[in-house]
């Protein structure tokens, strides 16, 4: 008899505020290079800790939107084509989005395991963690729904806890007592004294014929708010839409508490496998690899006479001098200088911040696009300058503004520039001028990309001056530099 498929799920929703200045709704820490020394993103490092799994078949990913091309692309860079890539309106937390994955995966009848990961989870022996997977398919196979505990390394009382009916065994699940959201430190101590309790990492096993049964039992809305939205969704290039409306009636709910607390089929497999959430920039200096000082470094940084610092650069130098305990992120925007004891209350900065309309909040100044990004550099009052790069063989959509001019200057490559039905090439050191109400487009015949500076000008510059007649990526949002 074949094997049965193992579908990983990965949830890549959340902002992790708690990693501004770096992490943003825009462009949240599942997308940047966090982990290790290497470039590959925590997305990428999800799905890549996979490979050597049994039956493995391609993920399904599960996104906000407005992230859509950031999954596509960083999934096409490692050479994975999904499954599909399902799109959420809105975050309605897990259990919604684990229903969605189970009814795309049985809408052809077929019934297999479900890998429910997150893609913001770091773990440092991916091997244990395979082991770990395996150790729990035949229990999955027979209908019980696994959970991944993690084995504590402290009494932590920021993490919820899974207590075992049975003292833990790694070969094997064993059947779950109660989960515990989390406990004081002097409760969390006396779990650990048990060695039966676990944390709670929000990964999880199962068949999608067994979680779907279970949601309709214990959560019959979540599930009928799920089949609608996917009765009515659409396709995008390679994305499925879910529709808005009935999404957006699921009850904002967690697998755990919808299903996991409540099921008589739970079961809990020990992992461990250095994990961390990475909840925090003193996890990550926890997490990472110091040198001899204790520091952490990456990017552009010096360290001297510093100790137990994390320093961290993403395009201007840092120097760290005789510094202890600190936590140092440049960004192109923002600084961030923190004691590494105070890591955890950088989201109360990042709502005053949201509270004062700050841009800083929300988005970097390098905005990513399906055709590439542009940056903001400077602006002005009527008028900003911003750089943008094109990837070869794409093209911005055919497009007009109300409001404001715009003047190209090509300083890498060639563009082919359409003004009102007219082409022209456009090579290195040459512009064009983009009149006001002109239907424009540009787009990458080469091989390189192309980097152009945009100069607007005009009294409304705002990111909704758009009006948008083609796209080849099937976008009908406004968007700004589009």
């Amino acid at each position: 008899m074949a094997p049965t498929p193992l579908v990983p799920v990965i949830l890549c929703g959340g902002t992790g505020t708690r990693l501004w200045p770096l992490s943003r709704a825009s462009y949240p820490k599942q997308y940047w290079a966090l982990a290790g020394s290497g470039e590959e993103t925590l997305l990428q490092l999800t799905h890549q800790r996979l490979e050597g799994l049994p039956a493995l078949a391609p993920p399904l990913l599960i996104c906000n939107e407005d992230h859509r091309f950031i999954v596509a692309e960083q999934m096409r860079q490692i050479g994975v084509e999904p499954a599909g890539i399902l799109l959420e309106p809105m975050g309605r937390n897990t259990a919604p989005a684990v229903a969605v994955a189970a009814l795309q995966a049985t809408a052809n009848g077929a019934d297999p395991l479900l890998l429910v990961l997150a893609a913001d989870h770091v773990i440092n022996q991916p091997d244990r963690f395979r082991t770990a997977v395996v150790a729990g398919i035949a229990s999955a196979e027979a209908g019980r729904l696994v959970s991944f505990g993690i084995v504590p390394t402290a009494p932590e009382t920021g993490y919820g806890y899974i207590e075992a009916s049975a003292p833990l065994n790694a070969a094997e699940p064993v059947p779950i007592a109660r989960f515990v959201e989390k406990p004081d430190l002097a409760t969390a101590e006396s779990f650990l004294a048990t060695g039966r309790f676990t944390w709670n990492s929000g990964m999880f096993l199962f068949r999608a014929s067994a979680i779907l049964a279970e949601l309709e039992r214990l959560a019959p809305e979540v599930v009928s708010g799920c089949r609608a939205a996917l009765a009515h969704d659409s396709s995008d290039l390679e994305f499925l839409r879910l529709e808005r409306e009935s999404f957006l009636n699921c009850p904002n709910v967690a697998l755990d508490v919808a299903v996991m607390e409540k099921t008589s089929l739970g079961a809990v497999l020990p992992l461990d496998a250095e994990w961390s959430d990475v909840g925090s920039w003193s996890a990550l200096w926890e997490t990472g690899s110091r040198d001899a000082s204790g520091n952490v470094l990456r990017g552009r940084v010096i360290s001297e006479q510093s100790r137990n610092c994390y320093l961290r650069s993403e395009h201007r130098l840092v120097v760290g001098l005789g510094v202890e305990d600190l936590v140092v992120v440049e960004t192109d925007d923002v600084v961030l200088v923190a004691h590494r004891d105070r890591a955890q209350d950088i989201k109360a900065i990042v709502g005053r911040l949201e509270r004062e309309g700050a841009p800083e909040s929300k988005a970097h100044r390098r905005i990513y696009r399906p055709w590439g990004h542009y940056d903001g550099v400077v602006e002005g009052e009527r008028w900003q300058v911003k750089k943008i790069a094109v990837k070869p063989g794409a093209s911005l959509s055919l497009q007009m503004h109300h409001h404001r001019a715009e003047h190209w200057v090509v300083v890498k490559g060639t563009a082919v520039v359409e003004k009102d039905g007219v082409e022209e090439l456009v090579g290195e050191n040459q512009s064009t001028y983009i009149p006001l109400g002109s239907r424009h487009r540009l787009r990458n015949p080469g091989k390189i990309p192309v980097e152009l500076i945009e100069v607007q000008s005009g009294p409304y510059l705002g990111e909704d001056d758009i009006v948008r007649f083609e796209d080849r990526y099937g976008r009908s949002d406004i968007l700004a530099v589009s």
